[in-house]
């Protein structure tokens, strides 16, 4: 018999499914028997206790099964029969009115769009470039240094400057109030490292051990600590110890300590510049995918699925109470956390993941083994047994398919750019390394 769907709206589809009530019956009586065997209740001695019993205290149960498991074996049956691809699961209802012998049931879903990708001759996409300087070759060596450095205490009649490490107790108030959070003993901090607010490290610059001093610290609008930002507080503040820092040369000794193979300041550079690089490569990568694929949103036209939708926004506000739970979060299980402020996300990814599966199905754009290899082998070179790196992700189906996602989105990449009218931009290293990769 074939199956009639009835359009609603946009992608919205409904069907009707019949299931024949003694079909019902039979199924649920013989699971009940089946039950009867194992049952146990007072009174009576294992597969002794009568079927009136299993069925009033299984009966409802047993036929929600049934009615479930054949509702949905019925309603896979006539969307293959239909060809349709249904996005999301059914919502199924119950008829008012059934033919004789039989039980009748609307189910309405969603089907997945017709996705249609525009000329992406046309699509424009910016495309940055970077590369790794001496210089940045020479911050991360002065970085190297600094995790590396000692410090010896310094006289007392000495003052404290720049790159000098300060022990010092101090304690602030707000209208002659203190704060929470604005009172500390024995706090450590390095002089014109921007690890504390530029007045503070100003107030004690210049003071001895053993000094004290009261200043007032303003404290800027978008401070962290909402309870002070914008206000001005006074503080008192006691230096107890100055140190000056001392960093170790740039030496073949220095190179060695850090495991370098050519113990050289040539190899240490070399190793910097390799690493510096690969980063470089992944972050122009991050950076140039998420240009692509918001040309393939623009580029494409298609109705997004609600039901899919609201599935990502479900994964996505799981996602935030787990991370709250890792942050140590009371209650997080909870917390109140409005899907609105996930639905536009969800909506994009949704909207992007279909596009791009149509974009790779169409184009042949799947991971290839090959691929698949030298990416993991491109991964674990950072590591330090590489080989140990690569039989990690491929002893592992899910981590393999993190890998295989990652490999198609650069297909993608790579067949969008080839056809895009694509302008090239040189971004320099530090602003580069300043951004978050997507």
């Amino acid at each position: 018999m074939a199956v009639t769907v009835e359009t609603l709206e946009k992608l919205e589809r409904r069907i009707t499914l019949t299931l024949a009530a003694a079909d019902i019956n039979s199924e649920v009586e013989q699971r009940l028997k089946k039950l009867a065997r194992t049952v146990k209740a007072d009174g009576f001695r294992p597969g002794k206790v009568p079927m009136s019993v299993v069925t009033q205290r299984y009966g409802y149960s047993v036929q929600y099964e049934v009615m479930n498991d054949k509702l949905g074996e019925a309603f896979s049956a006539a969307a293959n029969e239909a060809a349709l691809r249904v996005a999301g699961a059914p919502r199924i209802a119950q008829k008012e009115e059934s033919p004789e012998g039989q039980m009748a049931f609307d189910a309405t879903f969603e089907v997945y769009p017709d996705v249609k990708i525009g000329d992406l001759a046309g699509a424009e996409v910016e495309r940055v470039v970077s590369e790794v300087t001496e210089e940045a070759i020479d911050k991360t060596v002065e970085i190297l240094r600094k995790q590396r450095r000692s410090f010896a205490q310094r006289g007392a009649a000495d003052v404290a400057g720049d790159t000098d490490r300060v022990t010092i107790d101090f304690e602030g108030k707000l209208d002659g109030e203190p704060f929470q959070g604005g009172k500390a003993e024995g706090f450590q901090f390095i002089i014109g490292e921007g690890q504390m607010l530029e007045a503070f490290e100003k107030a004690v610059r210049g003071m001895k051990a053993g000094d004290s001093k009261t200043f007032p610290l303003a404290f800027p609008e978008d401070y962290h600590g909402k309870d002070v930002a914008g206000k001005e507080a006074d503080f008192l503040v006691t230096v107890k110890k100055i140190e000056s820092q001392h960093l170790p040369e740039v030496n073949e000794a220095f190179a060695k300590s850090l495991g370098i193979s050519d113990a050289s300041v040539e190899g240490l550079r070399a190793d910097i510049k390799k690493n510096l690089e690969r980063e470089v490569k992944f972050r122009v990568l991050a950076r140039n995918k998420g240009a692509v694929m918001d040309a393939l949103v623009a580029a494409a036209e298609l109705d997004v699925p609600n039901a899919l939708v609201a599935g990502e926004t479900e994964r996505m506000v799981a996602a935030a109470r787990e991370d709250l739970k890792k942050r140590g979060v009371k209650d997080a299980d909870k917390a109140p956390i409005p899907e609105e402020i996930f639905r536009p996300q969800a909506e994009r990814r949704v909207r992007l993941g279909l596009v791009v599966g149509e974009l790779v199905r169409s184009n042949n754009l799947q991971a290839k083994p090959e691929q698949l290899q030298a990416h993991i082998e491109d991964l674990a070179q950072s590591y330090e047994k590489p080989a140990e790196v690569v039989r990690w992700y491929l002893s592992d189906r899910n981590r393999l398919a993190e890998v295989e996602a990652v490999v198609v989105e650069n297909n993608v990449t790579d067949f969008v750019l080839a056809k895009a009218k694509v302008s090239d931009k040189a971004l320099p290293f530090d602003e580069l390394m300043a951004q978050q990769a997507n």
